[in-house]
């Protein structure tokens, strides 16, 4: 493979050479998602040991050049279904699978996040997915909750991260003090804004040691009540570790192995849930 080869596991942000705008080759998509990257400054309000990027801080995104992110936008589609970027992508992988709002940090800490769907709603074909992927925490925010309403109205799917369903499960984990009462009440909200709205879950071994039971029961406990309070999202995106963190706990973290995610998985069908893994 050469070093212009696009893979599942180079996900840089810098590959397209602009701001916004970069491509990624999704094991989990299967194709090509565009991404887009609202946090080039590499701050979050989470930390996720797990997290691949780079100098990470604590923080939020910072203004966006909304004419700039237009231009990127447009330019890279437009090379994307006429020129030839495509030939750096593996034959398999030759294809437009969705745009994602992911990037560096926290999407959602972008002051002008729905005015940012409103770009992606001017050159988005009409077919293509949207979708957001996000630690749903700051769900109370009135731009935020504009900015969901109007993705589902394009095609638009949320990917709300639940590592763990425990307040020290997600203090271990995600180095957050939410609460599980907020996490509850945040995914009520992203899923009355968006119904399309999903659990992405990623499930691996820390200092040798994978998940407990403890933590299983949690979270199948969690779905189970949130379903009884007709909180019901549409399925569980269940995955392991796939490319090395860049925190200080690399060392210490390792992919779940075996059958563990499939038996994981397995339990919460059994309360009636769809699960997708991506081992």
């Amino acid at each position: 493979m050469s070093e212009n080869t696009l893979s599942t596991t180079d996900h840089s942000r810098d590959s397209a050479g602009l701001r916004y705008v970069y491509p990624v080759v999704s094991r989990r998509a299967g194709g090509v998602s565009i991404g887009i990257n609202l946090n080039p400054n590499n701050a979050c309000n989470w930390r996720c040991i797990y997290c691949q990027v780079p100098d990470l801080t604590r923080g939020t995104a910072p203004p966006i050049d909304l004419l700039l992110l237009e231009q990127e936008l447009s330019g890279f589609l437009h090379e994307l279904q006429h020129g030839d970027f495509m030939q750096r992508v593996p034959p398999e992988a030759r294809r437009i699978n969705d745009i994602a709002l992911s990037g560096n940090g926290e999407p959602t800490s972008a002051q002008e996040f729905a005015e940012v769907i409103e770009v992606i709603a001017k050159y988005k074909p009409a077919d293509l997915k949207l979708v957001l992927i996000t630690n749903g925490s700051l769900m109370q925010r009135e731009n935020v909750q504009q900015g969901l309403r109007r993705m589902a109205q394009l095609n638009g799917e949320v990917w709300f991260k639940l590592d763990r369903a425990s307040e020290a499960g997600m203090a271990l984990v995600n180095d957050t003090k939410l609460t599980m009462d907020k996490a509850r009440q945040n995914l009520a909200t992203a899923i009355d804004c968006c119904p399309n709205t999903w659990l992405q879950t990623c499930w691996f071994v820390l200092d040798g040691i994978a998940p407990s039971q403890q933590d299983e029961d949690d979270y199948l406990d969690l779905l189970a009540s949130s379903m009884q309070a007709d909180i019901k999202p549409q399925g569980v995106l269940l995955y392991s570790l796939a490319r090395p963190s860049l925190q200080q706990e690399a060392p210490r973290l390792s992919a779940l192995q075996g059958g563990a995610l499939q038996t994981f998985a397995d339990r919460m069908r059994a309360l009636g849930v769809e699960v997708r893994i991506a081992a």
